[in-house]
């Protein structure tokens, strides 16, 4: 059985994300953010969301191992940040129901939700740059960067929290992402 371990950013949604992927039938596991990546036997990983930056713990070292990485909002912030990318405060700020046109159809995470989809999103913070070898996968009239892809790393990374009931087809994305996870 596919393995996918949700690691906690203290995000008001991360129990979501784990009960989206058993919904799939896919075991998941909810981890705190301190767990080393060492520790962690797993096909793939999920980056919650969470409140800020300076409560990431562990975070970015899941980005360096050889399973897919899936960052929601805070966690493709940080993604983004320790990859060489760039994070800034965005212009509309806290949460919205938003829609997002998908750019690139072909994209493994999000590409079959387009031409676009309803999400539910906070602005707070967003990605302003990318990191190198990613491509812009999706964008709204309130963020440019809604989500980021580099499919070769396998890293991907949405602003939005497709756990929530409040968007469109999140159990998409965690469907895609599973794909992802089982092809490798």
């Amino acid at each position: 059985m596919t393995k996918i371990v949700v690691v906690d950013n203290h995000g008001q949604f991360t129990h979501l994300e784990q009960r989206a992927l058993r919904d799939l039938g896919v075991e998941s596991e909810l981890i705190d953010n301190d767990t080393p990546p060492g520790e962690i036997d797993a096909d793939g990983v999920v980056l919650s969301g969470g409140p800020d930056m300076d409560r990431i713990g562990q975070s970015p070292a899941y980005l360096d191992g050889d399973v897919p990485v899936l960052g929601i909002c805070l966690g493709m912030q940080l993604m983004a940040t320790e990859l060489g990318g760039t994070v800034g405060s965005g212009e509309y700020g806290g949460y919205a129901d938003v829609t997002v046109d998908i750019v690139d159809d072909e994209d493994p995470l999000v590409g079959s939700l387009a031409p676009e989809t309803r999400v539910w999103a906070s602005h707070a913070d967003e990605v302003t740059g990318l990191p190198d070898g990613f491509v812009r996968t999706a964008t709204s009239d309130v963020c440019a960067i809604e989500a980021m892809s580099d499919p070769d790393r396998e890293l991907f990374g949405v602003q939005w929290h497709p756990e929530v009931a409040h968007t469109e087809a999140g159990d998409v994305v965690f469907e895609n992402f599973v794909d992802v996870c089982e092809s490798q």
